[in-house]
């Protein structure tokens, strides 16, 4: 979940993209997200055609900005029919399909080694010494904490229900990166983050006959994850490009979701899953987990961070819209008035400002 997202100049999943939204604070946006600008060599060329080099840099850029757009939605509708194939895939609580443990670890399996033929074939360079620690924590993030929370939660409650509650992921990325990155965020900030955590809390209630249920509890744990994974994440994209940063984090994840993924699998049956389960498990392992990332951020990279960010406001709806005929869910008025204020809320807390990280040791005036 996507839920809730990096470049060189952005974010670092898949959502670890709204991380580095998260953490710059140049923009008065809640998650401090800042236009990527290209800086102008010192001696520019003529352009051809006679046109003036600005007027084509203007033109690249335009061009650009329509790509990063196309490709940002593109990563957002992918990552958008991830909490529906979930569902598909580790099935209902009266008719159970793969094990949650099966399709968290064996999707980071299956990405991870795509992950490392990638980085072979492109000769990618090793993070440094210090990077792994960081790649660590992204991943206990992205690749564990996030899957895991989700699939368990599916087994027990629709998809709809996950997409109002994982709504909020990126005001929760946002937190994190302003309590990790100890920025001063504003009151108003702090107003949004609160009210879509009271909205979200009491949508679930509301759903769960006036009380909280498990599954809310990893759904949420699935969100503190993620965002935890997204800040982390945004650091290494200082050094290493965003496909090479979710790359090595999967690659670095292999110890553990291979011997996972296949202790998992004993006795399972792969003929007595249906179809269907295998086909969700399929879209998470290679879609969600590796070439949404892809297309997110190289979207980011083109378009700016500020503007394609902007596209993830889309999210809950279109898991919405893939629920309703896939799993044949039901859209009321209830949800839908959810889905509208968290989306709102997630809106407003990116406008609001965040102010620079804190000097060590600093003390505010009075």
């Amino acid at each position: 979940m996507p839920g809730q997202s990096s470049t060189r100049e952005g974010a670092a999943h898949g959502p670890a993209t709204a991380a580095r939204a998260a953490v710059r604070p140049e923009a008065p946006g809640a998650s401090g997200s800042s236009v990527l600008l290209a800086a102008h060599a010192a001696h520019v060329e003529p352009a051809p055609g006679g046109a003036t080099p600005h007027a084509a840099d203007a033109a690249q850029a335009a061009r650009d900005e329509r790509r990063g757009l196309a490709l940002g939605l593109l990563g957002v509708a992918i990552f958008a029919v991830t909490t529906p194939m979930t569902r598909l895939a580790v099935g209902d609580a009266a008719a159970p399909q793969l094990s949650p443990l099966f399709v968290t670890a064996g999707r980071g399996a299956a990405a991870g080694l795509l992950s490392l033929a990638w980085l072979l074939a492109t000769r990618a360079p090793r993070p440094r010494r210090g990077q792994w620690r960081d790649i660590a924590i992204t991943a206990l993030g992205v690749v564990i904490g996030f899957p895991l929370g989700l699939a368990l939660a599916l087994r027990d409650v629709p998809a709809l229900h996950a997409a109002v509650v994982t709504g909020v992921l990126p005001l929760g990325t946002a937190v994190v990166g302003a309590l990790l990155l100890r920025q001063r965020a504003s009151a108003a900030f702090w107003a949004c983050a609160g009210s879509g955590c009271a909205v979200v809390l009491g949508y679930a209630a509301w759903q769960g006959g006036g009380r909280l249920v498990a599954a809310d509890a990893l759904l949420l744990m699935a969100v503190a994850s993620a965002s935890l994974g997204y800040v982390v994440g945004a650091r290494l994209s200082a050094t290493l490009t965003a496909e090479q940063v979710i790359c090595w984090v999967l690659v670095a994840s292999l110890p553990v979701t291979l011997p996972l993924a296949a202790w998992s699998a004993r006795g399972l049956d792969p003929f007595a899953i249906r179809p269907a389960a295998w086909i969700g498990f399929g879209y998470v392992a290679l879609f969600s987990m590796w070439l949404g990332f892809f297309a997110w951020y190289r979207g980011l990279s083109l378009g700016g961070t500020l503007r394609v960010s902007q596209v993830q406001l889309l999210q809950p709806f279109l898991s919405a819209l893939v629920a309703v005929p896939l799993l044949g869910e039901r859209l009321d008025g209830a949800t839908l008035a959810c889905l509208a204020a968290v989306i709102a809320l997630v809106f407003a807390g990116r406008r609001a400002a965040v102010g620079r990280a804190r000097p060590a040791g600093a003390t505010s005036r009075r």
